[in-house]
């Protein structure tokens, strides 16, 4: 469908100071850290099927789950993360840690091909008894993504052999000829990592078990999680599911059918990736119908402002339209991370800037508010305000948003481009250089800017011959009054067409582009039907949410503080923060609690001027614990 590919991250090299800096932490601390983490909580030693097995980390819940079930996708996440970060930066130490995993691995994996160390080592009778809630392909999805990471950086298959021979174990298990079950996970994933593999090796067995598992979710009657039900032995086979009914994980109907996003937002976004990929890949005209619907029900209905998803700590996941609420928002990490996969594969069904623009937004809000500063500390949840108490944590006894996060960050460079036979295509900003080749020309390209913090940019196009093809500069929806010049010369930025300007043109070596996006603070106001925000408003500048945080706002609670809607918002560079940001700084209102001395009386409170100062979202909690919100009171006049 759409003529344009993403340029790998690995050719693209990341120079501005933003992304440089958030990569090089990840590369020193984040990947060295989180591979201590996996050996102190012994998720390490599990691959290695110790005899006996040691007693649970953490125990069974009422419903006799335990996260220990998904241990080995936090190694494939692990393994992912460390071979992007290999990509940039060659380190023999990681790369034993991860040839160390690697044998175990081997080592576990069973004659048959079957490679799960929770079921080997604990239950090897229960294998594949339980795809609802114990998450086996959803592990084989992980460990598939970072053996296909490690191949693609280093060229060692011996990981990718492993897990190529435990897919040949599923694919004789699992399908719809004789004898074969016709089942699929319960927490989608391998479907995304089938489309990795194809990609990388083209061989058609990986696509076609890839559309099986999307065109046979939701089939029924029966549903296959019932027939797996009833087959199991004991009293596993009366325990109820937790939940009403299979809208949890997306099979409640077949994927065609779907019209409302619902349940689990981490699984429907990871479904809704696979189903794009599919759709372009087949040019599947009723898989990308469905995606496109269910595109416009999240962004309608049910995305907080950060690009975060999910309000309800319940299920994880969605609720009702609207149901939107800050302090207890649950908007976990991986779930913006997973919308960044999907909003990738929507862009290159068609090249329209709004999935650009939600790509843009979730990567620096919603999901990179996942990791500190330090690159050592986490948030699984991402309220849009707090009393206080919400910290960063070390690790977590899911600890599934740490390695999503910085694989992520190690791979952000394969999100800036993408290339066609006559073209290449500006998605992101920030500084970056590669080398790619459009019709057969080899091109050099250098985009050159501060971004996030300013809106300069500035590109060189160098082929190494002249050469006619189009180069497509993204417009973001939040710039008004953008300018584009080419070798000086005024171009036409109204033209844009979709969130892009293309310009078509027979580039010779030292042309250069210049880019003026305006970054103007703006207020955002929400959708009357989402109450919990009525008479507040959110402060956006470029791409980056911005909030109140107590220890820019001292007095209190930052809920205290009012902004006048006549209060102009200023734009100030702080180089003593945090490395150089920019603030957004207006005059405010603050309530007065010092005379107030009963829990209820006959007056107001009273108010005085402040000044208010906010900071982008992501930083919040990277200097204690304090107070904070997204939405901030608005004050008549």
């Amino acid at each position: 469908m759409s003529r344009y590919a993403p340029v790998p991250f690995p050719q693209v090299k990341l120079e501005g100071q933003f992304w440089h800096e958030r990569l090089d932490t990840v590369l020193d601390r984040t990947v060295p850290s989180q591979h201590k983490k996996l050996g102190e909580y012994g998720i390490l030693d599990s691959l290695k099927l110790p005899k006996p097995p040691p007693p649970l980390r953490f125990p069974r819940h009422a419903n006799g789950f335990t996260v220990q079930v998904f241990w080995d996708s936090d190694v494939g996440k692990w393994i992912e993360a460390a071979s992007y970060a290999l990509a940039h930066r060659r380190n023999a130490d990681i790369e034993a840690k991860i040839e160390a995993a690697i044998d175990d691995l081997e080592k576990a994996q069973a004659p048959d091909g079957y490679l799960n160390c929770w079921y080997l080592g604990r239950e090897p009778d229960k294998r594949w008894t339980n795809l609802r809630d114990n998450h086996e392909m959803y592990n084989a999805g992980h460990l598939l993504e970072g053996a296909v990471a490690y191949f693609q950086v280093t060229g060692r298959r011996r990981f990718l052999d492993v897990m190529e021979r435990y897919l040949d174990h599923i694919y004789a298990t699992f399908g719809t000829g004789p004898g074969q079950r016709r089942g699929y996970d319960g927490h989608e994933e391998i479907e995304l990592a089938l489309m990795k593999l194809y990609y990388l090796t083209g061989e058609k067995k990986h696509l076609d078990f890839a559309a099986y598992l999307i065109n046979e979710r939701g089939q029924q009657p029966p549903h296959y999680f019932d027939v797996e039900r009833e087959r199991r032995e004991g009293g596993d086979s009366k325990q109820p599911y937790v939940f009403a009914n299979y809208e949890y994980s997306q099979s409640h109907k077949p994927v065609r059918e779907q019209d409302k996003v619902v349940g689990h937002a981490v699984r429907a976004m990871y479904l809704y990736t696979a189903m794009a990929d599919l759709a372009a890949e087949l040019d599947d005209a009723g898989l990308k119908h469905a995606c496109e619907v269910l595109w416009d029900d999240v962004m309608e209905t049910k995305m907080y402002v950060t690009a975060g998803l999910g309000p309800s700590a319940h299920n994880e996941g969605f609720t009702h339209d609207f149901d939107l609420p800050n302090q207890t928002a649950y908007a976990e990490t991986c779930a913006s991370v997973a919308l960044i996969f999907w909003a990738q594969r929507m862009l290159h069904l068609d090249l329209d800037g709004k999935y650009a623009d939600i790509l843009e937004l979730a990567m620096f809000n919603g999901a990179l508010s996942g990791l500190s500063r330090d690159g050592e500390h986490y948030f699984y949840a991402n309220p849009l305000e707090s009393d206080g108490t919400p910290t960063r944590w070390d690790w977590h006894t899911c600890p599934c948003c740490t390695m999503n996060v910085s694989r992520l960050v190690a791979s952000v460079g394969g999100y800036f481009l993408s290339v066609a036979e006559d073209g290449v295509a500006f998605h992101l900003y920030g500084g970056i250089a590669s080398d790619v080749e459009i019709g057969g020309v080899k091109v050099g390209l250098r985009e050159v800017s501060n971004y996030p913090w300013s809106g300069d940019i500035a590109i060189s196009v160098d082929p190494e011959t002249p050469a006619a093809f189009d180069l497509a500069l993204r417009i973001p929806g939040w710039c008004q009054g953008a300018k584009v010049q080419v070798n000086g010369e005024e171009a036409d930025a109204a033209a844009a067409k979709r969130g892009y300007l293309t310009i078509h043109r027979t580039w010779q070596a030292s042309d250069r582009v210049t880019l003026d996006l305006p970054m103007p603070p703006t207020r955002l106001y929400a959708h009357p039907g989402v109450i919990m925000d009525a008479g507040r408003v959110a402060l956006k500048r470029g791409p980056l949410v911005y909030c109140l945080e107590e220890f820019d706002n001292p007095g209190g609670r930052v809920q205290r503080i009012k902004l006048p809607r006549s209060a102009e918002l200023l734009a100030e560079p702080r180089a003593d923060l945090f490395g150089g940001i920019v603030t957004l700084t207006a005059r405010g209102t603050a309530i007065d609690e010092g005379d107030w001395k009963t829990l209820y009386r006959t007056t107001p409170a009273l108010q005085t001027p402040t000044s208010l100062v906010a900071i982008p979202y992501y930083l919040w909690s990277n200097r204690g614990q304090g107070s904070m919100m997204v939405w901030v009171p608005e004050q008549p006049g």
